[in-house]
């Protein structure tokens, strides 16, 4: 039997979590297995499944950027804290540090903490790269009105659409050969709803662009071997590429030096 809230992470491979266990069940997707073992040292993007923690961007240079073949190591003096350097900066994570969030209420949750060192006005994408193992007919959940950034997989530039509603995206449907992006805006909080029960993923950063990056490959990636594959990804600001934010789409760490941000995962049946 598999426990009711579990995390495991692989520090030698870029951080990434290789397994959440919410509600009695596990929500990672393990990928398609195109390579075993660490990454490290690689220079292109390999896709394993998990959630990789992608910094300083998501999409452009580095593609999903520049952790994921990194070793991260532990704080000296707070083992609790993962870290890993990035040129100037330095990113700290710790899964169920402080109090128990208000959002979590009475049902399952996981929290992770994060820390983000670097000199005033540094800016930057981070996104939790989560990828689901989800059944097909799984539905994607946020407000009506939000507005989303697509970004079509051809590598066309991103439109905007005024809502939501508008877009037929909310179902991980059966596979048709599509594969698309897409970045829903200044939205905190999105769910999943698979096979009777909800996972929730909520992120709180005060003062900085908060959106929800989505991906639904329905066999439509690669070209040369497509699989399939729906990440729904928590992140800190409103487009895929740092070099493509304008105002206001990336976050920038403030005069002291540090930002910090929080996010949290919580399932319950439906």
């Amino acid at each position: 039997m598999l426990p009711d809230n579990e995390v495991a992470i692989d520090l030698d491979d870029g951080g990434r979590w290789t397994s959440l266990i919410l509600g009695g069940r596990e929500w990672l997707w393990s990928g398609p297995g195109l390579i075993a073992g660490s990454r490290e040292g690689l220079t292109e993007y390999v896709d394993v499944g998990g959630l990789d923690e992608c910094f300083p961007t998501v999409r452009g240079v580095p593609d999903h950027g520049g952790l994921w073949n990194q070793s991260w190591g532990s704080l000296d003096e707070d083992e609790d804290w993962d870290v890993v350097p990035y040129g100037e900066a330095v990113l700290l994570r710790r899964f169920n540090g402080g109090e128990t969030p208000v959002e979590a209420g009475d049902a399952g949750a996981i929290w992770v903490d994060y820390r983000l060192i670097a000199p005033a006005g540094y800016r930057f994408i981070w996104a939790a790269h989560t990828l689901l193992d989800c059944a097909v007919g799984a539905s994607v959940e946020v407000p009506a009105d939000t507005v989303c950034r697509l970004y079509p997989q051809d590598g066309s530039d991103w439109a905007e659409s005024s809502s939501w509603s508008e877009l037929d995206l909310a179902t991980y449907g059966p596979s048709d050969g599509t594969a698309l992006g897409a970045v829903l805006v200044d939205c905190p909080t999105a769910s999943v709803v698979d096979q009777g029960i909800e996972l929730t993923l909520s992120l709180s950063c005060s003062g900085q662009p908060v959106s929800v990056a989505l991906w639904r490959n329905l066999g439509g990636f690669p070209a040369q071997a497509p699989y399939r594959s729906l990440g729904v990804e928590p992140m800190l600001g409103r487009v895929f590429g740092l070099s493509e934010a304008g105002p206001g789409d990336a976050a920038v760490v403030p005069e002291s030096g540090e930002l910090t941000w929080r996010l949290v995962v919580t399932a319950r049946s439906v």
